[in-house]
This record gives structure tokens, sequence and C-alpha cells, in this order.
């Protein structure tokens, strides 16, 4: 492939080369459980509860128990090469994209953000010091971390060389990398705009004591607030089930409260941006019941009724939507192909199940517990990766 001078090699090697091996061989879960060793036993890592989470998805543990899901019953191997395009936004994501593509048996380049994030310099970094071992030349033959501006011919370069591309981005990035020219088996997984919601039992809210409520809000502030709410499985609209949701709520947001003031920076300009939203609200919308606020730090916006395009509401910095209801299924109108990720607490998960199950639903993708919105996995936005990304050998 042709060489560009404004593209920036930051671990693996510029010319990558297309051996695929077996999804889950043993020589790529060992590089992975040495990834996560290597990356806890640094300094700097501890800074990032992102990395360290990264790290802790790495290891064997976790890795042994995704190979045995697979429970593989033909012969496998990886497509050939998988271009990654990572969201600009989100600094750990292009790590876990690269592990999917590995995972699956593939050569891999990854175009990482253009952003400086630390993470990304902190991850590459321990990769390098990996690749520098003789027993994992081959996977360094085979990968490339790699850094450009927005530049459609250098994508475009890549694009015509690859077998896959994992294009993680909202539609109109999608929409035009689509547009570059492919070769004819390659094969598309596009992670676009999603939104995600929680459902909360209020009884369940009520009944808990100080320590627990705080464990939970923690849980809560993680899936929201680590990302700004802009990670495709933090929930924008909170969903209150069941009697006594207006002494939940209070008991329920001013934990969060505490706890978002205690962790959370919320830079000046974010905090404009939160009232400035709200103030756009207001002028937009007749189905706005009240708002309430805790500081800076928490904006709620208590509706009426949900709209058919619930889903163009997103909040940020702490900025949610809440609606009461009875029974799940006076929202089923609203769920569409864009959400993704439904969290619940004090809800049975298989009522959530039976409710995308019996109404035949084109949207949620996932049913997880509060707290576990952010907790990347093989299977994502309803794609099995390693299946996506690996071809059959059949035999008779």
């Amino acid at each position: 492939m042709k060489q560009y001078e404004n593209v920036t090699c930051l671990a693996g090697v510029r010319n990558v080369s297309t051996r695929p091996f077996e999804p889950y061989d043993e020589l790529l879960c060992k590089f992975l459980n040495d990834l996560s060793v290597e990356l806890r036993s640094k300094d700097d890592s501890s800074a990032y509860p992102d990395v360290i989470a990264f790290a802790f998805w790495c290891r064997k543990a976790n890795i042994t128990r995704l190979k045995k899901g697979f429970n593989n019953k033909e012969t496998r191997l990886g497509l050939g090469l998988i271009f990654h395009i990572t969201p600009s936004n989100v600094p750990i994501n292009f790590a876990f994209s690269f592990v999917f593509g590995l995972l699956s048996g593939n050569a891999n380049i990854i175009r990482v953000p253009s952003n400086p994030f630390p993470q990304i310099g902190i991850i590459c970094a321990a990769i390098d010091e990996l690749f520098a071992a003789n027993k994992y030349k081959e996977i360094k033959a085979m990968t490339s971390f790699i850094r450009y501006e927005q530049n459609d011919e250098i994508t475009g370069m890549f694009s015509a060389n690859c077998n896959a591309r994992m294009i993680w981005g909202g539609d109109e990035t999608i929409k035009n990398i689509r547009k570059l020219s492919v070769p004819e088996r390659c094969v598309d997984i596009a992670f676009s705009d999603r939104y995600s919601l929680c459902v909360i039992d209020a009884p369940s809210i009520v009944k808990l004591e100080p320590e627990e409520l705080l464990m939970l809000s923690e849980r809560f502030y993680n899936d929201t607030y680590l990302m700004d709410q802009n990670a495709c499985s933090s929930p924008h609209l909170i969903v209150w089930k069941g009697k006594g949701n207006e002494e939940a709520k209070e008991k329920f947001w001013n934990a969060v409260y505490h706890t978002a003031k205690k962790k959370y920076n919320l830079a000046d300009i974010n905090a404009i941006d939160k009232y400035t939203m709200l103030c756009q609200n207001a002028i937009d919308f007749n189905n706005i019941r009240s708002f309430k606020k805790h500081g800076n730090y928490v904006y709620r916006i208590d509706l009426d009724t949900v709209p058919d395009d619930m889903d163009t509401l997103h909040g940020k910095f702490g900025y949610f939507y809440e609606y009461n209801i009875d029974d799940i299924n006076s929202i089923n109108h609203i769920i569409n192909t864009k959400y993704q990720t439904m969290t619940y607490f004090g809800v049975d998960k298989f009522d959530l199940l039976n409710f995308v199950l019996k109404n035949r639903l084109s949207g949620i993708d996932r049913i997880v517990p509060l707290g576990n919105a952010l907790d990347m996995d093989i299977i994502w936005d309803g794609y099995d990766i390693v299946r996506s990304l690996s071809r059959i050998i059949e035999v008779k």
C-alpha cells in the first residue's frame, strides 16, 4: 500500500502482513493476558479508570470465558485484514476494536482518534513493549495503530485493501465512509448513533439502605458521567416504574448529585451547554411536566408523554429525561432501531426480554444491570463480532 507522510504509526508496523489465525488462537489469548498485566503494572494507567477497565477485560479469565462461550463447531479462520475507523469522542474504543479483530484471527489496521487522549499513548506504548518480544513477532507483523487527520484519500486507500471494516461513528460519518470503494467481498460492521434508556423500579429504590444507595449512585455515575453521556450505551431516558416514584426520585437523584459532585469535573462551558439545552427544550416541547436541578450536576426533565422521536433527545454532562410508567408496554411505541441498551434496577430482566420479544421490537440489543452499560463485550450492537469477522471452512 502507498505510504503517506501525514500518517503516524503509533505501534506495530507500517506494512501489515495478512496471515489469519483461527479465532481465539492460544498465542492471541496469551498476548492479551500479557497486555493486561503490562497495563496494570504501569503507574500512569491508574489515573484512567477506562484503561484499567480495558486491562481487566483482557485478563486471562475473561478471555477464557469468551473462548468457552464461542463454542465453535465449524472450522474458522479470520477474514484477513480489518480496517478499524474508531470514534473521535471515546478514548478507549480503539483498543476494544483492535481486540475484537485480533480474537477473530485477523490482521488489523486501527485508525485511532486524532484527539491526543493520554489513554491512547498509554495503551499503544504497552502494546509496543510487548511487540519487542520475539514470541509476538507474528502479531506485530499483523498490526498497525495509525493516526491521521480526516482524509478521504487515505481512508479510501486502506478501505480498498481490507477484507472487513469496523466503522464506529455518527450516522453521517458512516454514510460518507461507505461511499469509498472496497473489495467485492469486504464486510462492513457499522456501529452508528444509538440511543439507550434505563428502567428503575421505584419501590426498590425506596427500600435501599444508605450504603446500598451510595453504591447504586456510583454505578449510575459510571454508566453516564464517565463518558459525559457520549457513549451509545449511556442512558438519556430514565423510566420509573411502580408506585412511590416521587420519593424514589428524590432519594436516587440526591445520591447521584453527591456522587457527581465528588467525582465529576464539570467545566463551566459544559454547565452553560446544559442550561442552553434546557432553554431550548422549554421552547421546543409542550410535554415537559416539570424541571428540577441538583446544583449544576443533575438536570431532570420530567415528561408528561414520551414522543415517538424520543431517540432525538440526547442528554449530556448529567442531563436526563424522566418518565413514569405502570406498565413497560406503554413505551413500546418509542422503540426503534436506534435503541441499543436498556439498563435496569429492581426489574426482572426476563420481563424486559419478554417486552422486546412479544412486541417484536426492532430495537434494544442489550439488557444489562444498571452499572454495566459501558461493559464492552464480543457481542455488541446485536453483532456476534468474532463470527462476523471470520469465515467458515467447510469440509465434506
